[in-house]
C-alpha cells in the first residue's frame, strides 16, 4: 500500500437502512451531524443508506419489476389475445 493515501481518523459509526430500519456498527471516516445511541449505550455518529445488503435485490433475491405507464399491462393484454 502506498503511505500517506489512507485517513487516519477511522472511528465507530453507525449504518443504518432507511428502507427496511436494519443497522449495522462499522469503523468509517463518513462525516455527520447526527447521532445515535446504540446497544452498548454509547452513543456514535449515523450514516443514513438508502439501501444496504439487507434491502438490496441482489442479496435477497427478491427482484421488483417498476412498472412505468402500465407497459407491462399492455404487453400482457396483448399476447393473451393470441393463445
Amino acid at each position: 500500500m502506498k503511505k500517506g493515501i489512507h485517513p487516519d481518523s477511522y472511528r465507530f459509526v453507525v449504518f443504518k437502512d432507511m428502507s427496511n430500519g436494519y443497522s449495522f456498527l462499522s469503523r468509517s471516516t463518513a462525516q455527520t451531524k447526527e447521532t445515535v445511541k446504540w446497544e452498548d449505550g454509547n452513543d456514535y455518529p449515523l450514516v443514513k443508506l438508502e439501501i444496504s445488503n439487507t434491502s438490496h435485490p441482489f442479496f435477497t433475491g427478491k427482484n421488483v419489476l417498476v412498472d412505468t405507464a402500465g407497459r407491462i399491462d399492455k404487453f400482457k393484454k396483448k399476447y393473451e389475445k393470441k393463445k
